[in-house]
């Protein structure tokens, strides 16, 4: 059974005092078939500023990796130990299921069956275990209680490890330094 992951997400009354309004398991959790991600949305913001009035559980919907134009994505990913099977998945089928574009160069082929790209910039901090991410000619292994700024860097996540290894990821809109 994934980890089920607590939210808690404050706000305002009507009177303005600071209040709680939400505390329970983060209930938007899915699993990436055939590699076996469990992803957990906990939160997304459409905009920037962030509305901070919203009276509303902004990660109640189906959104792709990469953030909204302008906006954020929280989630929390838990990879588990990459098998020979995972590693044969189709790389066309994964990034279709993710909603991320095609980033293989010229059409070769990737490096890995997960790699991938998005227009943003990503805060990484892997909060237990340990993996190694794959970028284009070169990897770099982290472990809990490492912190990773990645800006937009073609990149796949492997658990080369016999243990989970849990990553919060925060995901905010950028532009694209390829297309620039």
């Amino acid at each position: 059974m994934p980890h089920r992951i607590r939210r808690i997400v404050t706000g305002h009354d009507d009177s303005g005092k600071a209040i709680i309004e939400m505390d329970g398991p983060a209930p938007n959790q899915k699993i990436r078939e055939g590699a076996g991600f469990v992803s957990t949305l906990v939160w997304v913001t459409d905009e920037t500023p962030a509305r901070l009035d919203l009276k509303m559980d902004r990660a109640d919907r189906t959104i792709a990796v990469p953030p909204p134009p302008h906006g954020s994505v929280l989630r929390v990913v838990e990879f588990p130990p990459v098998t020979k099977e995972a590693e044969s998945i189709s790389q066309d089928d994964l990034l279709k299921s993710m909603g991320v574009p095609q980033s293989s160069k010229d059409g070769q082929t990737a490096r890995h069956a997960f790699m991938h790209r998005t227009k943003s910039v990503d805060y990484v901090i892997v909060m237990s275990g340990e993996i190694d991410m794959l970028l284009d000619d070169s990897e770099v292994h982290l472990k809990a209680g490492d912190i990773m700024v990645q800006q937009g860097t073609n990149h796949a996540w492997v658990n080369r490890s016999a243990a989970m290894c849990r990553i919060a990821f925060v995901l905010i809109d950028g532009i694209d330094p390829l297309a620039i």
